[in-house]
């Protein structure tokens, strides 16, 4: 290997060692939890004692609905679904915004397919004409996160009765 070369990798090396240490990449929860837009999702999280998980390692695609999608559902929704005695229902709802493994919109890009969720039931995509879950639209795309992928969308989505 050429002496310059050697010298040029050993340097950057040994900047790099001294580089000052950098705190954690942000998760999606603390991504969500740092805008106020998702402050009714994170209540949700927080709710159903989903941080931890959302906190781990995944990687988990997470399609984010906003407060205003949040707001849309029947007048009473959020709150009885926020309920102590209502919390299997909220985690069903939860997870069922949650698919394993990062998926990116370039993955999606004019595809239509069927996606397993977390909760095991399946949310149905559409990416021919900009990205759609279900009958929600992905606003923004590709927030990514240390463990996975956010993507907003405008809508909450409900999964299928039993």
């Amino acid at each position: 290997m050429n002496r310059r070369i050697v010298l040029s990798i050993l340097s950057a090396s040994a900047l790099a060692a001294c580089a000052p240490m950098t705190p954690k990449d942000p998760d999606i929860v603390d991504i969500a939890a740092s805008n106020d837009d998702f402050s009714t999702l994170v209540a949700a999280v927080k709710a159903a004692g989903l941080v931890e998980t959302l906190k781990g390692d995944g990687p988990f695609t997470v399609f984010a609905p906003t407060n205003a999608a949040f707001a849309a559902l029947p007048a009473g929704t959020v709150e009885s679904l926020l309920k102590p005695e209502n919390r299997d229902q909220l985690v069903a709802v939860l997870t069922y915004h949650v698919v394993p493994g990062a998926v990116t919109s370039d993955q999606l890009a004019g595809q239509r397919l069927n996606v397993a969720t977390v909760n095991g039931a399946s949310v149905h995509v559409d990416g021919r004409k900009g990205v759609r879950v279900n009958k929600a639209r992905v606003t923004t795309a590709d927030i990514a996160a240390s463990n996975g992928v956010i993507h907003v969308i405008d809508a909450v989505l409900l999964p299928p009765a039993n």
